[in-house]
Formats: C-alpha cells, structure tokens, sequence
C-alpha cells in the first residue's frame, strides 16, 4: 500500500516541531550552564535561521498547496504562525543571556586563519553583508521594513556615543544618557543594538540614538551615521513632542510611549485578534474591525458631525451645497447622483465567538464605498438577538415608545461621488470584553456590499436583496466564514437548498420614500448617511445654518465668530444618539400641540425649534450630572438614560402656562447644576467647523 503523501502545511507543522523541541534543548542546558556559550551561540544562530525561514515558507502557503482538502486550513496556519512567533520570541531572550562581551583571542585567531584561506570569498560576502546592512538600515530608519530578524552581525565590538537620553521601557532594554560612550556587541536588523555601557550593565537600544565615536573608520556605520545625522533632527522633535505630551498627561506616569516602542511591539507582539484565533475563541474570517479603526484614529473625518456641516466651494469664499431660494427664503433643493432610502432587515448565519469572550454589543457599521475608499461617514445600528439563536441579527425592533436612533435600521444615503463603483459597505461587528485580561476590542465579523447600479449604470430596482456576508475585510478577498468553510459539492436538490440557507446573509431592502421625506433629504448636504427618522431635525438645522450664513452675515466674507448657541453644539448630537433621541421625543410633544396652519409656518417652526432645543438638549449638553458619551459601556448607558429621562421630566414642569415650548427659567433654577460657562458654547466658529 503506498504511503499517504503530506502536505506542505504538515510538513511545516513537523519542521515547527522539531525547531520548538530543539530551542526547549538549548533553553534547558543555558539554565544549567552545561557546554561552552561558543557553542550555545552557534546553535542560537542556526535555530533563528531555521525558525526564519520555516516562518517565510509558512507565510507563502495557500490552500491551493494541498494535495487534498485540509479542513480549518487558515486557522491551521494561523496557529503555525503564531508559534513560530513564540519561539522566534524565546530566541531573543536567549540572544541577550548568550551574547559574548567581544570576540575571544581563540575566535579571533580561528578567524584570522579563515580569512588568510579564503580572503577572496570573505571579502564578496563582506560586500554582499555591507549592502544588505545599508538596505535594513534604511528601512529601519524611515520606519518600515521587513518584520523578520536577519542573524546578528559578528564584527568585533565597536564605541559610539549617545546622541540623545533614551529611557528603558521595557525588560532587555538599556537607559543611556547624552553623551555617554557605548560599546555596541550586536547589530541587530530591526534597528536595536545589544550595547554595553561603562559600568558593565548590557542592554538593547535604538540605532538612531547612536553616533560612531571619532577615530573608528568603518565604511558601514559610517553609512549609518550618516543616516543618523539626518533623523537626528526628527528624534529629537519627537522627544520633544513626547515631553509635551507627558506635561499635559495628568498623572505623570501615563505617558506616550515613543515611534521606536510602537515598532518594536509591531515586530514582537501578537495582536490580540491572533491570540484568541488560536486559542479557538473567535472564528476563522473575523478580523479587526477596519471602520472602527478609522473612526478611532481619524478623528472627526468619518463621523456625522463632520458631514452635517457646511462645505467650502474650491475659491473658499462661498458654500458648496448650502444655498437660499430668493423666492422662498428657504434653503434651496439640491440633488445628488445618488439618493437612496433604504432598511437593514435582519442577518442570518452569523458565527459567534467562543468562551473566554464577552460580546458587549452586536452592531452593523455603514458607509458609502467604491471599492478603495470611504466616501461618506460611518453610521452605527446596533443589532437584537435572542439566546436561543444568536446568529441570527435583527434591527429595528417594535417598540411602544419612538425607537431609538442606535436601533433604527431605517436609514438613507446621499452621496455626490460619480465613481461607478460606489455601493454601500456593511460591516457587522461586535465590541467584546476579554475575560482573563479586562481588554475590550472591536472585531469584524464579515461585510457584505450594496452596489446602487446594475452593470448597465442603471439604480437598482427597489426591492429585497439577500447579500452574501464575506470574511475578512473589504479589501481581501475569497476569505470565508466559519459557516461557508465547507467544499463538500452537494449531492442533490434538496442538499444545495440546505447548504444554501447556512450560508452567512445580510437582508437589506430598498425603498421608495415619501414626497415629503423627499423634500426634506433635498435639503440636507451632498454627502450624508444616516437614520432616516431624524432627517425632519437636520432640514430644520440647516435652515436655521443657512439663515445665520447666508442672510445674517454683513458680507459673504466675514468669518468672525457667530453667536449661535445650536449652530455650535447641535452637530454633537449626532454623535451622541441618546441626546438625539431626547430632541426627538421633545419636539414630537411641541408639535402635537401645534395647529395645521403653525406647522407650515417655517418661521413659526424655526422659532419653536430654537425653543425647545436651548430648553432640552442644550441644558443637558451642560449638565454636570450627564456622563461621558462611551460606546457599548452598559452602566454609563444606563445612567445617562437615567438622567435624561429625569432632566426632562423636570424641565416640563418649568414650561409656561402659555403652553409655548421653552423656558429660559430653567437655568436660574437652584436646584439645577451647570458645569463652568464656556464661551465656545455659544460661538459657532465658521473657519473651523466647515469641510
């Protein structure tokens, strides 16, 4: 009978074996002290190339690889991956117990013998050595370059002098002071050198701290200097960026870990998603998730803020998609390419991550897309599920009161971008809690893509879509779910119809709306994503912007600063969905009280708005005993609802007998608190706030 042939991945898994036995050998007998540190080196060094090489071979595998069908195969891999990080991580640890203080007299002689044989060949691979030095050397300084470590240079010990103070951060590293003269033992190809100070004490610090000590002629840190002496500058505005950082900070042991920290835990850390990868606690396709990170570190750019704010035109001296009708007074309808209504209904099939996780809120992120890039902002719903079957989402749940913003799957789109492309990307999510350590992420759990035209050009029809739900993130590709990872071919009718209904799906409907939500989305900006219940509050709040921009400024080129209380804080409140909810219910009760003739007053409704506004929302924007907005925090939550709900309930007591909405008394009330007046409450600052 022949023998069953491997596959690459097994094969690689054997080699990750044997390299993970013998570092567990070495790490056993440096403990003990048994055998030369000679020798011990040498085997570090061929472990670290095997391990290296065993990682790049891993890293160029695919599926396609295998001679059959291997089951769970990107997290197989993955799990591969990260031992070999591990080990590759155990072997940096015994570099620093194993490293010699200097070549010895008898290495040196060995040495020399071999050069006096084979100067020719040695002299190539110097050169060869030289220019693969300059290149990571160059990568390492510009930031980048290649993850993996090459071996450490063996030339003798050299001296160099500290450009500047660097303080340990972490275990292994040295705290050298300006000025100080080292001795560099290692070289290492990620930039962090094992140096020995004057007092004996070894550690690892970063190259670009480092200058060459005058009378040492060496063609290579020669180079390196050179390097040196142009980011020398930039270091040392960074240090000093840091130190200001570090003022601000109120405690002062919280402060900004530096660009070189950020590297290193780059190149040595495991990110947390392949931690709990391979201890099974999330599925194989999950990843971070892409539009949180862009609304984490891009601040204001992607979030409804930002977009429900006026736009520039190209000369800076007027409005882009902010205009009055003459005749009217109101703000004048602009239409876009695409305008599109639309519900997200309900997902199906989605995996669920394992134990050791805490889910703390299921939620779909939304935006406008063309394959490339963001073209809108990011707009957040949060999902329902039930415990019986949690992989299955719903949205837009039937509730007796108005639904709440976050749970509204009814939302619309306006975006002005002529891409052919462009669609709407639904990234589902979840905010999960790690047990064992208390950190909180934000994980993808597939997307799925709308696009808005058919191949012809043509806007979709409105109906019901079934979207398929993809691993990974948008920009890869043929990355499954744990759901769709089985390549069993189906067998018959009946077996395609059940594969087909385990198959991970987003139901997304789109629709036709109403004429008078047609008027009112006309009105809103270019560009704008979000819940279609609230659109009756933004076309208000772009009257009133275009009254104060257009009508009561001296000149169409003045910028000073307006006195507008709502131009200036409304905005916020499309990032804080629970104050807008609280406007909502709020005008809601003012317009059940208005007759039919004061509802199609605009003047009449722009006053009652501007009433109910600074008597409501305003009051609690300023409220000392209003938390923090925090996203999926379930005790902050809960105390904010707790309050506004109260400070409502107060405020009505405060109204007129009149029965007119608003009451400025309020703010004179004892038994109320404010936090300390801020004059950026009431100054709407057109330079900063227009895109």
């Amino acid at each position: 009978m022949p023998l069953k042939r491997r596959g690459p991945l097994q094969l690689v898994q054997r080699e990750v074996d044997e390299v993970k036995r013998k570092v567990d050998d070495l790490e056993k007998e440096v403990e003990s002290q048994r055998g030369s540190k000679e020798e011990a080196f040498q085997r570090y060094q061929e472990l670290q190339l095997s391990a290296e090489k065993t990682l790049k071979t891993l890293q160029t595998l695919t599926k396609a690889d295998e001679p059959a069908p291997v089951g769970n195969y990107d997290q197989r891999k993955l799990e591969e991956e990260v031992r070999l990080q591990n080990v590759l991580k155990r072997l940096v640890t015994l570099s620093l117990k194993l490293s010699p203080p200097g070549p010895s007299s008898e290495v040196g002689k060995a040495t020399k013998n071999e050069d006096s044989d084979n100067n020719d060949d040695d002299s190539d691979d110097d050169d060869d050595d030289d220019s693969e030095e300059d290149s990571d050397s160059d990568g390492t300084g510009t930031g980048g370059g290649s993850t993996s470590e090459k071996p450490p240079s063996q030339s003798g010990p050299e001296m160099y002098t500290v450009l500047s103070d660097f303080k340990a951060e972490q275990e292994g590293d040295l705290s050298v002071q300006s000025g100080e003269v080292l001795k560099i033992i290692k070289k290492a190809a990620d930039g962090w050198w094992l140096a020995q100070d004057t007092k004996g004490n070894r550690g690892v610090v970063p190259k670009t701290f480092l200058k060459i000590s005058s009378g040492v002629n060496d063609e290579d840190d020669q180079e390196d200097d050179d390097e040196d002496d142009d980011e020398d500058d930039e270091i040392k505005q960074s240090e000093q960026e840091e130190e200001e950082d570090e003022d601000q900070t109120d405690d002062g042991k919280e402060s900004k870990a530096s660009n070189w920290s950020t590297v290193r835990k780059a190149l040595t850390e495991i990110d947390t998603t392949d931690v709990l990868s391979a201890m099974g606690a999330i599925p194989s396709g999950f990843r971070p998730s892409s539009l949180t990170k862009l609304l984490m570190e891009e601040g204001e750019r992607y979030r409804g803020s930002h977009y429900i704010q006026p736009e520039l035109s190209q000369s800076q001296l007027s409005f882009k998609d902010l205009f009055l009708d003459p005749d009217t007074g109101k703000v004048r309808a602009r239409e876009v390419r695409n305008c599109v209504c639309f519900n997200v209904w309900s997902c199906k099939m989605i995996p669920t991550p394992g134990v050791g996780v805490q889910v703390l809120s299921r939620h779909i992120r939304l935006c406008a897309f063309d394959g490339a890039q963001v073209l809108s902002n990011i707009h957040t719903v949060r999902a329902s599920y039930t415990s019986k079957n949690p992989k299955t989402w719903s949205f837009s749940p039937r509730v007796t009161s108005i639904l709440p913003t976050i749970l509204d799957g009814d939302c619309f789109l306006r975006c002005s971008s002529s891409s052919p492309n462009i669609g709407i990307l639904f990234e589902l999510g979840v905010t999960f809690l790690r047990n064992s350590t208390g950190e909180r992420g934000d994980l993808s759990c597939g997307w799925a893509f709308l696009k808005l035209t058919d191949d012809g050009g043509n806007p979709l029809p409105n109906r019901t879509y079934e979207l398929p739900v993809y691993g990974g993130t948008p920009y890869e590709k043929d990355v499954m779910l744990e759901a769709t990872a089985s390549r069993r071919s189906p067998g018959g009718v009946f077996q395609q119809m059940l594969q087909a209904r385990r198959q991970p799906k987003l139901i997304v409907k789109l629709k036709s709306p109403n004429s008078r939500t047609r008027t009112q989305l006309s009105l809103l900006p270019d560009t704008l994503l979000y819940c279609l219940s609230c659109v009756h509050l933004l076309a208000l709040y772009r009257q009133l912007l275009a009254d104060t921009l257009l009508m009561d400024r001296p000149t169409m080129q003045n910028a000073d600063l307006i006195c507008s209380p709502i131009l200036s804080t409304f905005p916020m409140l499309l990032d804080q969905t629970d104050l807008l909810d609280a406007l909502r219910s709020v005008w809601l009760e003012a317009e059940t009280s208005m007759s039919r003739a004061q509802k199609r007053d605009l003047s009449y409704l722009k006053q009652e708005f501007s009433k109910v506004y600074l008597s409501s929302v305003y009051f609690l924007l300023h409220s000392p005993s209003l938390s923090s907005y925090r996203w999926a925090d379930l005790p902050s939550e809960e105390q904010r609802a707790r309050v506004i709900y109260t400070t409502l309930e107060d405020l009505k007591n405060h109204q007129p007998t009149t029965g007119q909405s608003g009451a400025p008394g309020v703010f004179f009330d004892s038994s109320h608190s404010h936090l300390a007046f801020d004059i950026q409450e009431l100054t709407f600052d057109l330079l900063s706030a227009t895109r």
